[in-house]
């Protein structure tokens, strides 16, 4: 073990993840882009609404394990800041354990999983078939994304931005090159889309495993006793958990978007496909902000480095704001023109515009929902963040049952206050959690050593 490591956080070393983790990020919601342009232009609303739904099930499904990115990531760079060189690669280790196990038990419970999740999506037949063609191909990739999570996780959390950058580029070029060889070259239909997505991801996990294995101080191999370490364990697990729980909480929000959309008609469903795209090029950008939160805040975290935490926290948010700013700004003023390029259909096209002023509103109070999510993950103050999750779970339900006869509009007005929930909620609680974290105690415990970190003595 090496001396904990104190950097000095400024607005380089924001940049020096964020910028790497903003484009690969910003080449990730392209895939969406792609898949959608390549099955719109076929002209087919019920398509189009079938590529549309399957991808928000694996976008939400997916989603639901992403505590193994975020995870790995935050224990990565608490390790990296406590100056504990060894334990890093036991996290990587265990990291591909867990992440063969959930995507093997996804692989055998397919059947039965499509079954409900279509059910529950509702939409029409040939919306539903064209979608369960996608899922049944796709479903054989999870193994792959989930080891891939855990890969980039690790390689952020070591502050490796770069190459973690270029893998995930790689995995995402390689998805739309293939998605348009397949579906527009081939006529493989939405089968294809599916293909390219597996093809990608297991690309992409043998290229990752080479490069960390560059990276892994003595190689994978770690002692039986070390990785099962009980008390690790358990605090990996009760992370997990509550980051499980939230991100849960965060699906549900989405999913009931989408099959409230798909109920409204095929044609209401592609146009919020289509918007979901803007969305998610918001969201993605200003995710890697969240990186960088996520990396500072656990480093400083680890090496006990209050200021360090609270420089890290500020700036995140100022950066994130004016990034957002101008997010806003690109698509009040080019999204016509891109809604046009996305579909061909005029019935579509017509309604995406109808509802673009929500996606110019989306990306400002989504810089405080995500940079907290960021700063809150790198000091595993999980418990914290599940409870505020759930409390803007409840804003986001009590708003649409007052907007419902709105229709798609109360939907959408309930989705930007959902934004504004999460950020103001942990906003508001942060300085209570800082105040516990560093300056309760001379010496606060770290990961999970004795009470979760984000509890205040008095709240036990």
């Amino acid at each position: 073990m090496h001396a904990p490591v104190h950097p000095k956080v400024g607005s380089r070393q924001v940049f020096a993840i964020a910028g790497p983790a903003m484009v690969a990020n910003l080449t990730t919601p392209l895939i969406g882009v792609v898949s959608t342009t390549a099955i719109g232009r076929l002209d087919d609303a019920a398509l189009l609404g079938g590529v549309a739904m399957a991808s928000v099930i694996f976008d939400c499904l997916f989603w639901l394990f992403g505590f193994l990115r975020m995870s790995t990531l935050a224990f990565t760079a608490q390790a990296l800041g406590a100056g504990e060189t060894r334990e890093q690669t036991v996290i990587l280790v265990r990291g591909f354990i867990v992440a063969g196990l959930i995507g093997g038990a996804l692989i055998a419970l397919q059947l039965p999983l499509a079954g409900a999740l279509f059910d529950l999506m509702g939409g029409s037949a040939g919306v539903t078939h064209a979608a369960k063609t996608y899922f049944m191909i796709r479903i054989w990739s999870s193994p792959f994304a989930f080891a891939n999570y855990v890969i980039l996780g690790w390689l952020v959390g070591q502050a490796r931005a770069n190459p973690a950058l270029l893998l995930q580029v790689v995995i995402n070029l390689i998805n739309m090159a293939a998605t348009i060889l397949l579906v527009l070259v081939y006529d493989t239909g939405i089968a294809g889309a599916a293909i390219a997505a597996l093809l990608s991801e297991g690309i992409g996990f043998v290229l990752g495993v080479i490069v960390c294995r560059r990276h892994a101080d003595g190689g994978f191999a770690v002692p039986t006793a070390t990785l099962f370490d009980r008390a690790k364990l358990m605090r990996l697990l009760a992370v997990n958990s509550d980051i499980m729980i939230r991100t849960a909480a965060l699906i549900t929000v989405f999913l009931f978007f989408t099959a409230k959309g798909a109920r409204a008609g095929d044609v209401t469903l592609a146009a919020n496909s289509v918007l979901n795209n803007f969305l998610l090029v918001s969201a993605f950008f200003l995710d890697g902000l969240a990186n960088a939160a996520q990396q500072l805040c656990g480093r400083t975290f680890g090496a006990r480095d209050a200021k360090g935490f609270a420089d890290s926290t500020r700036l995140v948010l100022l950066w994130g704001l004016g990034f957002a700013i101008v997010v806003a700004v690109l698509f009040a003023l080019f999204g016509p023109n891109l809604i046009n390029f996305m579909t061909a259909s005029e019935d579509v096209r017509r309604a995406a515009r109808e509802f673009l002023p929500f996606i110019v509103l989306a990306p400002v109070p989504g810089v405080f929902a995500f940079g907290f999510d960021g700063i809150y993950v790198g000091a595993t103050w999980a418990r914290e963040m599940r409870n505020l999750m759930l409390a803007s779970l409840a804003i986001f339900f009590a708003i649409w049952l007052a907007l419902q006869s709105f229709g798609n509009t109360g939907l959408w007005c309930a989705l930007i206050a959902f934004y504004v929930a999460r950020g103001g909620l942990q906003g508001a609680r942060y300085p209570a959690l800082y105040r516990a974290t560093f300056l309760s105690s001379p010496s606060p415990r770290l990961r999970g050593e004795g009470r979760d970190e984000g509890e205040s003595p008095q709240g036990r």
